[in-house]
């Protein structure tokens, strides 16, 4: 089994190698990442020295030469700037994970909570526009946020947490079906708002690493990026490419997050670990990338949840935890500010 999946890669990698070749010297020279998955491919460019002519023409050739190669039904496109401005804005921080389901939204509205506690101004952007959970989360909504010279004026939440997201401008139970353009333009105005005086904006990624992603690198470009992950295998895999188009996009890792780690029993009290307990500590540990800790698998922190309080606005065992990696957090940005 273990040879199988080596072989696999092996392909993997020797069809991305072929689909560079392809490539014009000059454009394959800037190509940071290049990934084929499932016909996908996602290219990441450097574009320094490029205006937005020359960027809008390479990327109008790289998408023709790839999308033209068998095997290929789609192709992203993102260009880089080496060394891009300092945004006159808030700090970017964003929160991924590989897949769903794994506690994301959660962590980034607590992580957003536990830095407002401590003293910072924040901002958080629910960044999932197909499944917007912050307005529930934060207990927002059915509020619709105002406009004002054709931004939109984030919503204050009772948390001191400034937020916007998908929920608070489209329907509650509404399907969207928009394609990547869309929902990546909608993204934009979401971080384009009026701010204010922000310190850090915090986004809530969709799972994966989709066309929201490949705006946010191109458009929005975080100063690092948290990255959320469950101890099992399955998850832990997709956990690693995320943390990879990051790496690619010279964002920093801030720190890799287990979540659903250990649950303890209402009624014996006895602690089990029915999706494993280590698995994201040792793959930080193996990457060179900082561990933040581990949040349990909690009712308490699933029915504060659903209610729309986040348990770090309390205080408590179940605070404690997002606290703690919130700490983590904050020391990173004033070493960051510190270095600036």
């Amino acid at each position: 089994m273990a040879g199988a999946k080596l072989l696999l890669v092996a392909a993997a990698e020797m069809d991305e190698n072929t689909l560079k070749a392809r490539l014009p010297q000059a454009v394959a020279a800037r190509v940071q990442s290049l990934k084929l998955r499932e016909g996908r491919v996602t290219a990441i460019l450097g574009g320094a020295g490029l205006d937005a002519a020359a960027r809008e023409a390479l990327e109008a050739a790289v998408t023709e030469v790839l999308g033209a190669s068998e095997g290929v039904d789609e192709v992203r496109v993102a260009i880089m700037a080496d060394k891009p401005a300092a945004p006159a804005g808030p700090v970017i921080v964003a929160v991924g994970s590989g897949k769903g389901g794994v506690g994301k939204s959660t962590l980034t509205a607590n992580l957003a909570v536990a830095l407002a506690r401590s003293g910072r101004k924040v901002g958080l952007v629910d960044a999932d526009v197909y499944g917007p959970s912050q307005p529930t989360l934060f207990d927002t909504e059915g509020q619709r946020p105002q406009a004002e010279n054709g931004k939109l004026i984030p919503i204050e939440s009772r948390f001191g947490v400034k937020m916007l997201s998908m929920g608070h401008l489209v329907e509650p139970g509404k399907a969207l079906a928009w394609r990547g353009p869309m929902a990546s333009g909608a993204f934009g105005q979401l971080v384009d708002a009026h701010w204010g005086d922000t310190e850090v904006l915090l986004l809530d990624l969709p799972p994966g690493t989709g066309d929201v992603q490949i705006t946010m690198l191109q458009k929005h470009k975080p100063a690092g990026a948290v990255i959320v992950s469950t101890p099992q295998d399955l998850a832990l895999i997709d956990a690693q490419r995320a943390a990879e188009l990051f790496t690619k996009g010279s964002v920093p890792i801030i720190g890799l997050v287990e979540n659903m780690a250990g649950y303890v029993c209402p009624h014996c009290g006895e602690t089990s670990d029915p999706f494993g307990r280590g698995g994201v500590e040792a793959a930080a540990a193996e990457a060179g990338i900082p561990f933040l800790g581990r949040i349990p698998l909690s009712l308490a922190v699933r029915e504060a949840s659903d209610a729309g309080s986040p348990p770090a606005a309390g205080d408590g065992e179940g605070a404690d935890a997002f606290r703690a990696i919130a700490a983590q957090v904050g020391a990173w940005l004033d070493r960051r500010q510190g270095a600036a």
